[in-house]
């Protein structure tokens, strides 16, 4: 890894701690079954009950944009994915999502929904999740987030129970968040089958997205993949 000493890091306006670089299948949003590079920042203020990168919290090494920048193009694929945790919990990740757009990269960004995006570049698609009581941290969104959508960005909402799906069905009618964006709904891994949650949409007619984690199907719960 490009990792530098964390003396150094603190005062660089172009070093991020990262958890781990790799190239793999994007498993959800509109992008899903692209190659994709995942760059995985360390931390996240949120512990939404069903994590499952919580390795993801602690950690990491620090890496220089540069150092970033080339492992990136390593791999030979146009579309990067910038996750962890929470990314925006990390200031400098704005810089780096600027860089990767200039670089002409289709650039996507995974935020929790807890953090200002109005900072985050428009060329990148920010993909926001709006948390629902069955997360666990539903007091965490920022609701100011929905005026900053356009139509590149996507809005998630895993769905834990029957209970959260008629609470994401109200918030989408309540902001009309499929005038903004293009809306995902999922289930959240064993806790609500897929088949139910497809019947559900399916019986209302819900224009939004169903998907399930293809990185799950796939791989199961191995880091990295």
């Amino acid at each position: 890894m490009n990792a530098v000493v964390p003396e150094a890091a603190a005062t660089s306006p172009e070093r991020l701690r990262l958890t781990e670089i790799f190239l793999s299948l994007q498993g959800e949003s509109r992008s899903i079954g692209w190659p994709t590079v995942f760059v995985r920042l360390t931390g996240c203020p949120l512990r939404c009950q069903y994590c499952d990168t919580a390795y993801a919290f602690h950690g990491g090494e620090w890496w220089d944009f540069d150092g970033i920048l080339a492992e990136v193009a390593r791999h030979g694929v146009r579309h990067v994915c910038v996750t962890g945790g929470e990314p925006l919990a990390q200031k400098r990740c704005i810089g780096l999502l600027e860089r990767l757009c200039d670089a002409g990269y289709e650039v996507s960004l995974e935020t929790s929904g807890s953090i200002d995006i109005a900072p985050v570049d428009l060329r990148v698609s920010r993909v926001l999740d709006i948390k629902t009581p069955g997360s666990a941290e539903v007091e965490r969104n920022l609701w100011s987030n929905i005026a900053q959508l356009t139509p590149n960005d996507q809005v998630k909402f895993v769905v834990c129970s029957r209970e959260d799906y008629d609470w994401a069905k109200a918030v989408i009618a309540e902001h009309r968040l499929v005038e903004r964006c293009e809306v995902l709904m999922s289930p959240s891994f064993s806790q609500v089958r897929p088949r139910e949650l497809a019947d559900w949409i399916v019986a209302d007619r819900l224009p939004v997205r169903f998907q399930m984690q293809l990185h799950k199907v796939l791989w199961d719960d191995e880091p990295g993949r």
